[in-house]
């Protein structure tokens, strides 16, 4: 399926879970694909790689998502390399749990400027681009934690809950400009997270869901590439959440 022939997407936090899974459909579906990691330096050599062998165009850059400056430098040297940004996806970000009267400031502030200030910095350097040829795509990250809280984890479901707002807004100050920028919403997917966990715990878990179990990444990725594929021209400001029918 070659529905992305041309286009030049960036994704943010590429090299593992969600996003590597993402990074893969893109360039499958024949777009260049530039993506961003900040730590694992070997997960994204092997990517690009991998990639690459298959005679695809995908680039790395390790770039702090949360510092403006970084991000317009990713930016513009994708534009500068590639001559044009079509599509972003904005996916980097962190975790750091714990009850509200037990959070610091730091692991609040971490995970907001990780989260949410990451899709203001990358976003507006794109739109910047996007406007000037009167065309982009934006799918942002979110959460079901965003739409219906959880305990322990206040400060990621606020980030997340921001991501909604924001893409909403964007979605409205750019859509003239034939911009559409949209949100997914993931439940539980197979990553680190949910591999460490034990078989009693992955089926108390897998019984929360009407559809009894947790998502592939890639079931993730497959929703992202419609986004950003010429048969969603007519959606935008929406979020669609992908969790096995978790928020209905």
């Amino acid at each position: 399926m070659s529905t992305l022939q041309g286009k030049v997407a960036l994704v943010t936090g590429g090299g593992r879970g969600i996003g590597r899974a993402i990074v893969f459909a893109l360039a499958d579906a024949g777009a260049t694909v530039a993506f961003t990691y900040k730590n694992s330096a070997a997960a994204a050599e092997e990517i690009v790689r991998e990639l690459t062998g298959k005679g695809l165009t995908v680039t790395a850059y390790q770039s702090d998502a949360a510092m403006t400056q970084e991000a317009s430098t990713v930016v513009e040297s994708v534009i500068k390399e590639f001559g044009r940004l079509d599509i972003l996806v904005n996916n980097a970000g962190i975790t750091r749990d714990g009850l509200l009267l037990r959070m610091s400031e730091e692991d609040w502030d971490r995970v907001l400027d990780n989260n949410l200030k990451s899709v203001f910095n990358f976003t507006k350097a794109a739109c910047r681009h996007m406007m000037g040829q009167r065309a982009g795509k934006i799918v942002n990250l979110t959460s079901v934690v965003g739409i219906r809280g959880n305990a322990g984890q206040a400060n990621y479901a606020a980030s997340k809950a921001g991501i909604v707002g924001f893409t909403k807004s964007i979605a409205k100050e750019v859509g003239s400009r034939n911009i559409q920028v949209n949100a997914v919403a993931p439940g539980f997917v197979d990553t680190d997270m949910t591999a460490a966990l034990t078989a009693e715990q992955k089926k108390a878990l897998a019984d929360t869901i009407p559809l009894r179990r947790t998502a592939k990444p890639e079931e993730i990725a497959a929703v992202v590439r419609f986004l950003v594929s010429p048969e969603a021209e007519y959606i935008t400001g929406q979020v669609i959440a992908v969790d096995g029918g978790m928020t209905m």
